[in-house]
């Protein structure tokens, strides 16, 4: 039992390293990140239950503090008065609905899933519905969403009809979701929601455990189960350690308004190294695999709110360009 742990351990703190890797914190850090991570391998972590609405508020939250003047004014104006003001008290509205009679159709619209096994993604081959209906995937809800708020600035003269809160609201849920890697996961599992594990004494599924048990378990761990202070954690590893790195999550090919294929890329090839890596059925997923994990969690989320800025910004910035012009 004791040589099972020390593998264990072993095993985990070179999974930590490959996730130092991915993040490339490791000359910007030195070693003491690695040395606490260590330490944090060694401890014990209780029992962790599910969350609901966690990581989309946590996307939203960073989003809104990355909005521009003219952004900020034309979301404020498209929310529900029930929000008061703040996009992330809704940020998870499209999940509530998806189980409602009349909002059913949008369930396929959550994720997109891959070939088994194949750790590429590709719109023409994968965005579709369980009955094969086209664009009808995460990336497709995004370019839609994106299309429709632009649409409209674009000015009133459109024929077309569209609830503009609601495309507010999917978008920016749909942006969190696309950045959850397996969200972007195999067909044969669907996205990992038929892979039962126990998240350390708990049976659930790999998916759930994405979704929800990382963040949950880091807010109990590290964050004293505050998630203003994840997010502020979060914030400033966005100004401190990946300010580098902002204008490449923000920047989509020729000054495009949103690039869901790239995010939907990244998120297959980490779900590939890291999601399902060691986490086969009926495995048991404990210190190792949440803390060599969760630094990828962090920085998909601080990457889903950084992007859901740049494409608002980029959408409601069209009126003042136009008057320039």
């Amino acid at each position: 039992m004791k040589r099972k742990k020390e593998r264990e351990r072993e095993k985990g703190l070179q999974e930590a390293e490959d996730v130092m890797e991915w993040l490339g914190e490791r000359t910007r850090m030195g070693g003491e990140r690695v040395r606490v991570l260590f330490l944090l391998l060694l401890m014990p972590l209780p029992t962790v239950l599910g969350w609901g609405k966690e990581g989309h508020y946590v996307t939203c939250k960073i989003a809104q503090g990355y909005l521009s003047e003219d952004a900020l004014f034309a979301v404020k104006q498209l929310l529900p008065d029930s929000a008061e003001g703040d996009l992330a008290a809704v940020c998870s509205w499209a999940d509530e609905v998806r189980f409602n009679y009349h909002y059913r159709w949008s369930s396929a619209l959550h994720y997109v899933d891959t070939p088994d096994f194949k750790c590429n993604y590709e719109y023409c081959r994968d965005c579709h519905d369980s009955s094969k209906h086209k664009h009808r995937c995460v990336t497709g809800g995004i370019y839609n969403y994106t299309m429709q708020l632009k649409t409209a600035e674009a000015g009133p003269s459109s024929e077309l009809n569209y609830n503009l809160t609601e495309a507010l609201l999917f978008l920016s849920h749909f942006v969190g979701d696309v950045h959850q890697p397996l969200h972007v996961g195999f067909i044969g599992d669907l996205g990992g929601n038929s892979i039962t594990v126990r998240w350390f004494r708990r049976k659930t599924n790999l998916h759930h455990v994405w979704d929800n048990m990382i963040i949950q378990s880091a807010l109990k761990t590290f964050y004293d189960s505050n998630l203003s202070i994840m997010i502020q954690a979060i914030q400033r590893n966005i100004t401190d350690n990946w300010s580098n790195d902002v204008s490449i999550w923000e920047h989509c090919a020729h000054n495009s308004t949103t690039c869901p294929n790239r995010y939907a890329s990244e998120s297959i090839s980490l779900a590939c190294k890291f999601a399902y890596k060691n986490a086969t059925p009926g495995s048991t997923l404990e210190d190792g695999y949440f803390l060599s994990r969760l630094p990828i969690v962090e920085k998909r989320l601080a990457q889903g709110g950084v992007r859901l800025a740049a494409i608002l910004n980029h959408i409601f910035a069209y009126k003042t360009r136009t008057a320039q012009a």
